[in-house]
């Protein structure tokens, strides 16, 4: 079965979360019209969809010019991601180093996580192998059966490395490029089987994650 596609399976009793499952349910049941108890509700089960759970890793490109619209994509994509993943995400700048804005096991408010995001400024190489392995470390740290890194970049890289090797430790990857500047993006997505989509500004990455991360 695909990554993140839901399965129905056994789950506490919730009022209206799905069918009660007789055969699990049946010795509570039956215990309580024995003893003319009420039914125990906490030994109930039902069965219902349910989807695995998602850890997600952020991984913006900050170098050379971070300022206007690539600064205000960043930040939105890291509300977004803060929004989907509230308990399970975390936030990388990269240039010639890493930067973690928050780690994945980290207990930091979203707010402050766009605050640190926007309080950074584009400067100096791309180390794209380097960034890429520290969202593969990070994802690493997570139980969650489905792990995706998002690539805020155009995937050019300017430091020595491997990225193909390091991308292909990442166990899901998605990049979102700028449109006006994807070709390597797309390059570089098609060699390490990594989802793409575009964007031209900030108003668009929304929906771009969207797309990237439901298929």
């Amino acid at each position: 079965m695909p990554r993140g596609v839901g399965r129905i399976g056994e789950q506490p009793y919730r009022p209206d979360g799905g069918d009660l499952d007789l055969d699990a349910s049946m010795e509570a049941v039956a215990e309580a019209v024995a003893s003319g108890a009420a039914i125990d509700a906490e030994r109930l089960r039902i069965r219902s969809w349910s989807t695995p759970d998602t850890a997600l890793c952020l991984v913006v490109d900050r170098s050379g010019s971070m300022g206007g619209k690539p600064l205000a994509t960043a930040a939105i994509a890291a509300a977004a991601v803060a929004a989907r993943r509230p308990r399970s995400y975390s936030v990388l700048a990269f240039g010639k180093e890493v930067v973690a804005v928050k780690s994945q096991d980290g207990d930091k408010s979203s707010e402050v996580v766009v605050t640190d995001l926007l309080s950074l400024r584009g400067h100096g190489t791309t180390d794209l192998a380097g960034a890429l392995r520290a969202a593969g470390q990070q994802l690493n740290r997570d139980t969650a059966s489905r792990k995706i890194a998002i690539l805020l970049s155009d995937c050019r890289p300017t430091v020595e490395g491997d990225a193909l090797a390091a991308a292909a430790g990442v166990p899901e990857l998605v990049i979102v490029a700028p449109e006006q500047d994807c070709a390597e993006a797309i390059t570089f997505a098609q060699h390490c089987h990594a989802r793409v989509a575009t964007v031209t500004g900030p108003s668009q990455v929304a929906a771009a994650l969207a797309s990237v991360l439901e298929r």
